[in-house]
């Protein structure tokens, strides 16, 4: 199996995101007093993304921690649901501080600040190379868990955000044109908001135990009625644990031809084919094998 074939396990994802929430932790002292030394809000709004960048990684590690508590009599699918509804924590902050961005930026429009461009800048090379060494980190995980998903997200969405006070700073410096510092806090507040409500949508479809976005559920009853011995399927529900733990029930109408073992084999052999790992299946007989009897 190659590397890129390799989902990384949570004690990667554990060791991955303290290694991220130190990096990002310090930078986000730093950025703060940056921010308000050199008066800029396109800063402080890189500082506030930073903020939840640190909140998200927090989340992640204790969704982690309780994820990995065995399964009891109070829990029977273990506490693994914990990530989702960090996932759909960290969305939720995100929304509160893109709508806080967008009403900063009103009111400096209303009150023109001093901006320290040269500062301005400097700050924000270092954040951007602190975001960059985050990302890498974070990124293959991310691909496998709507959690590491998250906190990937806050990561990538502040990595833009620096690169953008990077810009603002420069044309600050060589233009004086302040006005570039809120509308660059809007524009990166307006990036934020699809991000994030994809992040929450998924977070909620695991939530309410929709169908996890990966299954066709039209396929997937169409091969199980594809078995030979197999006369309908009904009751045929599909949801996910957490990210990549999805789950199948289903009542199969079988005839009497059907062998029993056999069938359930081909059956369990469909569903893992369609990317789900856990199926829990009732057999019925048709009512004319059971008269034939």
């Amino acid at each position: 199996m190659s590397e890129n074939h390799v989902i990384p396990t949570g004690v990667e994802n554990e060791r991955k995101l303290k290694w991220a929430l130190g990096l990002t932790g310090t930078f986000l002292i730093i950025e703060v007093i940056g921010g308000l030394w050199t008066g800029s809000l396109a800063l402080l709004s890189d500082a506030a993304h930073m903020l939840t960048d640190v909140m998200a990684l927090i989340i992640a590690l204790i969704a982690i921690r309780i994820g990995k508590r065995a399964a009891d009599d109070r829990r029977t699918y273990g506490y693994k649901r914990f990530e989702i509804l960090a996932a759909a924590f960290n969305a939720v902050v995100l929304f509160l501080v893109a709508f806080y961005i967008l009403y900063e930026a009103y009111q400096r429009f209303q009150n023109p600040p001093d901006i320290e461009a040269g500062w301005m800048m400097a700050i924000a090379i270092a954040g951007l190379i602190i975001n960059i060494i985050s990302m890498r980190m974070l990124a293959k995980s991310s691909e496998h868990s709507l959690n590491m998903k998250g906190a990937y997200l806050e990561v990538l969405s502040d990595m833009v955000g620096s690169i953008g006070v990077i810009a603002a700073a420069l044309i600050i410096k060589f233009t004086g044109w302040w006005q570039v510092d809120p509308i660059l806090a809007v524009l990166i507040g307006f990036w934020i908001l699809p991000r994030t409500w994809k992040l929450l949508s998924e977070s909620l479809n695991i939530l309410l135990e929709g169908v996890p976005l990966d299954v066709d559920m039209k396929k997937l009853q169409a091969d199980l009625m594809a078995l030979p011995g197999i006369a309908e399927v009904h009751d045929l529900h599909v949801w996910a644990i957490t990210s990549g733990s999805n789950s199948v029930t289903a009542h199969l109408l079988i005839t009497s031809d059907a062998a029993g073992v056999v069938l359930m084999e081909q059956a369990q052999a469909v569903v893992k084919a369609n990317g789900i790992e856990h199926s829990n299946f009732q057999v019925e007989v048709t009512a004319h094998s059971q008269s034939a009897h």
